[in-house]
């Protein structure tokens, strides 16, 4: 039962990853576009909340750096 909860845990963190990569990728391109910088800053609060903490031990601020610097390469 663990391994459930564990997956939807992941599948949830992913998904915010795959998210945020998306807004990232569009305001690269777009730097105004506002659905963009909200979603980008809602996934950013996520990644700092303690909801997350709860789900992963992931740093946040590390896991947003990297994701920063991926799509700016």
């Amino acid at each position: 039962m663990n391994d459930n909860y564990n997956n939807l845990a992941n599948a949830i963190i992913l998904q915010a990853v795959k998210d945020y990569r998306k807004a990232l990728r569009t305001l690269s391109l777009y730097p105004y576009n506002r659905a963009a910088q909200y979603e980008s800053r809602s996934i950013e609060q996520f990644f700092r909340s303690g909801w997350f903490g709860v789900l992963t031990h992931i740093d946040p601020e590390m896991l947003i750096k990297k994701l920063k610097s991926e799509v700016a390469a």
